[in-house]
C-alpha cells in the first residue's frame, strides 16, 4: 500500500529525513515511532503530498504521490485543523468533498460515524461549542468520512479519556478488518503495542528499525524469566545447576500467591531445561519469559543506538 524509497528532505542546514526507505503492506496496522524532532511529521506530510522531498519517491498503491493519491488517504495531523465557527456536519461534508467523496454517500457515512461516537443530534452545532474530546471525534470523522484505503492518524488518542480511547481502538480494529491499511503515530506506547502488527522507528531523520513487532521483541529478548512456586525453592541448589546467571526473590504478580523469583538464565540454556530443574523442587504456579516492552526497546534504541538490525524483509 505504501512504498517509501530513499526519501531525503532538508530544511536549510537541517536534514529532516536521511534516505528513509520502508514499506507498509496492505492490511497492516503500522506504528510510526520516534522522539520529538525525529522527522515523523515531515515524513507524513510528504506521504500526503503536502511537502515535496529533495530526493526519493513515495508510492501509494503503486502510484507516485499526487492529488489523486491524496484522495485515497485519510490523514489526521497532530495539529488539529477544524474551523470553529462552522457547523459540525458542514465541516465533515466539506472535508469529505475535498477528498472527492460523493455527497450522498458522505452523508450516510457521516451519520454512521456520528452514531458510533455518540454525536447523533450534534451536527447543527458549531465546532467551538463542543468539548475538546468531541472536537477530536469530529476531526476523526472528517478524516474517515471519504472511506480512505490508507488511514494515517497522528496522536489520535490525545485528549481522549479511557472510554473514548477504547472506542477509537475498536473503530481502528474494525476499519482494519474491512481492509484499511493504518499508520498510527503516537507516544502512547501501550496503544501502539496493543494495536500494531509492525512498527517503524525514526530518529534524527534516519529509519532505525522497521519490522514485525513480534520479531523485534524476540530480537531484544533478555533471557529474564519470571517464576512463581507453591513453596520456597533452594536458591543455592538452582544456582549450582549451572543454568542461571542470577536469581532474586520478588513479590508475586498481582492476583497470585506463592514465592516469586526473577531469574537471569545463561544464554545457551533453553526455557524447558530451567523449568525441569525448578519442577524437581516443587510445584510451579507460574513460569514465563519476560519480553521487553515496546517502551523499553524504544528507549534502548534511541538512547544507545540500534544494533545491526534489519527486519524490513518481513514486510516486503
Amino acid at each position: 500500500m505504501l512504498e517509501v524509497d530513499n526519501l531525503t528532505k532538508h530544511y536549510t542546514n537541517l536534514k529532516a529525513l536521511d534516505s528513509v526507505t520502508f514499506n507498509v503492506g496492505k492490511g497492516e496496522i503500522c506504528g510510526l515511532l520516534g522522539p520529538n524532532g525525529a522527522g515523523k511529521t515531515t515524513l507524513l506530510r510528504i506521504i500526503n503530498n503536502l511537502l515535496v522531498s529533495d530526493k526519493g519517491t513515495v508510492r501509494i498503491n503503486g502510484e507516485p504521490v499526487s492529488l489523486k493519491t491524496s484522495c485515497k488517504i485519510g490523514y489526521m495531523p497532530e495539529e488539529r485543523g477544524l474551523y470553529e465557527k462552522m457547523r459540525v456536519e458542514d465541516q465533515i461534508m466539506y472535508f469529505g468533498r475535498l477528498k472527492g467523496g460523493d455527497k450522498r454517500r458522505l452523508r450516510n457515512v457521516m451519520n454512521e460515524y456520528m452514531e458510533i461516537f455518540n454525536l447523533t443530534g450534534q451536527g447543527k452545532r458549531l465546532v467551538k461549542e463542543l468539548s475538546k474530546g468531541n472536537q477530536q471525534k469530529v476531526q476523526i470523522i472528517a478524516t474517515l468520512v471519504h472511506e480512505p484505503d490508507l488511514v494515517i492518524l497522528d496522536e489520535p488518542f490525545s485528549g481522549f479519556d479511557p472510554i473514548n480511547g477504547a472506542l477509537l481502538k475498536d473503530l481502528i480494529a474494525r476499519l482494519n478488518e474491512k481492509g484499511s491499511t493504518i499508520m498510527l503515530s503516537s507516544h502512547n506506547m501501550g496503544a501502539i503495542e496493543e494495536m500494531c502488527s509492525t512498527i517503524a522507528l525514526v530518529n534524527k531523520g534516519n529509519l532505525l528499525l522497521k519490522g514485525e513487532l513480534s520479531d523485534i521483541k524476540d530480537r531484544y529478548r533478555t533471557g529474564k524469566l519470571i517464576l512463581t512456586t507453591r513453596r520456597p525453592i533452594s536458591v543455592s541448589l538452582l544456582d549450582d545447576s549451572g543454568l542461571i546467571e542470577t536469581i532474586d526473590q520478588t513479590e508475586p504478580l498481582r492476583g497470585r500467591k506463592g514465592y516469586a523469583y526473577v531469574i537471569q538464565k545463561k544464554e545457551e540454556v533453553k526455557n524447558n531445561q530451567l523449568l525441569d530443574a525448578v519442577s524437581i523442587q516443587g510445584e510451579v504456579i507460574h513460569f514465563e519469559e519476560h519480553l521487553p516492552s515496546l517502551n523499553d526497546i524504544f528507549l534502548q534504541i534511541v538512547n544507545e543506538g540500534p544494533e545491526k538490525l534489519d527486519l524490513q524483509q518481513n514486510n516486503q
